[in-house]
């Protein structure tokens, strides 16, 4: 593996699925994290208190930090990050959930390509 030939940036692709089972928890928590941002404007405080308020999946993603999954790792820099999260409803039991999915496919495509 020739250094010149390698790409130094990796994407790392995460998908969690999660049971909220106290909202209240959750929800104070982002309120919490956001009150002890000292950088953040007092518009921009009270949008983001208005919006953890009424969505758990919004207050859980103020409380998902990506850097926090590489901050710690050797030779390891986070150069750029973006997150999302949303209701859903989710069936463990479903095949539509098979967490291998993406990869099943994208295995696939690299066979039809080759």
């Amino acid at each position: 593996m020739s250094t010149e030939k390698t790409s130094r940036f990796v994407r790392l692709r995460v998908e969690l699925v999660v049971e909220v089972d106290d909202l209240d928890a959750v929800t104070g928590a982002a309120l919490a994290r956001i009150a002890e941002d000292p950088d953040m404007p007092g518009d921009e405080r009270a949008h983001a208190e208005g919006a953890v308020t009424e969505d758990t999946a919004e207050a859980l993603a103020y409380l998902v930090d990506p850097f926090d999954l590489v901050g710690d790792l050797p030779g390891v820099e986070l150069a750029q990050a973006s997150w999302s999260s949303e209701q859903i409803d989710y069936d463990p039991d479903s095949p539509d959930w098979d967490l291998d999915e993406d990869d099943v496919e994208e295995d696939e495509e690299e066979e039809v390509v080759g």
